[in-house]
């Protein structure tokens, strides 16, 4: 067994002996509540989720914000929240594995949704640098988060069924809102001449939205969060946006804008370092719709649009 998984099963142990010992004085102050309990893996899942349930429910994001979700490590509140949770989302396809893992050995009922496997109406990307099966972003394209949002309301309804209208009525407004930002950000960058619309991402979170929207990637500074390039990977990447005319390189508000800046100033690219992937912002970059609209205006302000 992975030094990793010894120490997420003697966490669980600790966490579940802790709430057993809890249930027998006095009642738990949330037990008379009416409202579906779910947990997300990422605030951007919990706001999906938020959007959708509105006051039916009660959701909570298990990585914080501005939390790196590739590499997280769950503490003994995080297993104690799971535990308590009705329903669990997740995006799934390799981004967050970790919480089916965490669940189960958490000995938790709750229902595990992965949002962004086997969704209808998806036309799934190749996976990031080292990664087998599909790129896991596929929130990144506006109209494919619509569809999470969309099986995320067939959750609710099949574990809440009196919620029904509510849910359908968050959905149906929820949809027009997201299918307008996506139709502006088609509209917007199209207008961007073709040949500036190529760009080098921090790292493979991009390829859905270039996809949607009329972008080319022509390559990623590091391969995966946590992995530093060498010297001599940076040169390469250099040397790649010098010959290939790269108009932008994309950092991101979670990481350390340090590296993409230095590349930038080594190749006279725009760089945009603060666009949103994982995880939403502080107010008023802290909805998932907020933060796409606030990628689409940076995107386009560095490609001249």
């Amino acid at each position: 067994m992975p030094p990793h998984r010894h120490r997420l099963t003697a966490l669980v142990v600790v966490v579940v002996l802790a709430v057993l010992a809890g249930c027998g004085g006095g009642t738990n102050p949330d037990s008379t509540s009416t409202r579906v309990k779910a947990i997300a893996t990422t605030t951007i899942f919990a706001d999906l989720v938020r959007q959708v349930g509105g006051d039916r429910v009660e959701v909570e994001s298990l990585v914080p914000k501005g939390g790196e979700v590739h590499t997280f490590d769950p503490t003994p509140s995080d297993v104690r929240r799971v535990t308590e949770a009705q329903i669990v989302f997740r995006n799934g396809l390799g981004l967050d594995d970790w919480l089916a893992s965490l669940v189960r050995d958490a000995g938790s009922d709750a229902s595990v949704v992965a949002l962004g496997e086997d969704l209808p109406g998806v036309a799934y990307l190749g996976g990031d640098a080292g990664r087998a099966g599909p790129n896991p972003h596929v929130w990144m394209n506006v109209a494919y988060a619509s569809l999470y949002a969309g099986r995320i309301a067939d959750e609710l309804k099949r574990l809440d069924p009196d919620g029904a209208a509510t849910y359908d009525a968050n959905l149906a407004a929820y949809q027009a809102s997201l299918a307008s930002l996506d139709e502006e950000a088609r509209s917007r960058l199209a207008a961007i001449p073709e040949a500036d619309r190529t760009v080098v991402s921090f790292h493979d979170a991009f390829p859905y939205f270039a996809a949607a929207y009329g972008l080319t990637v022509d390559g990623t500074v590091i391969d995966a969060p946590g992995q530093d390039p060498s010297a001599g990977e940076i040169a390469e990447i250099v040397t790649l946006i010098r010959e290939r005319h790269v108009r932008a390189i994309f950092g991101e508000a979670q990481f350390n804008p340090a590296l993409v800046e230095t590349i930038a100033g080594e190749t006279g690219a725009s760089v945009v370092t603060d666009l949103y992937t994982d995880s939403v912002g502080d107010p008023p970059q802290d909805t998932y719709e907020s933060v796409m609209r606030w990628n689409l205006d940076r995107v386009a302000e560095a490609l001249g649009g």
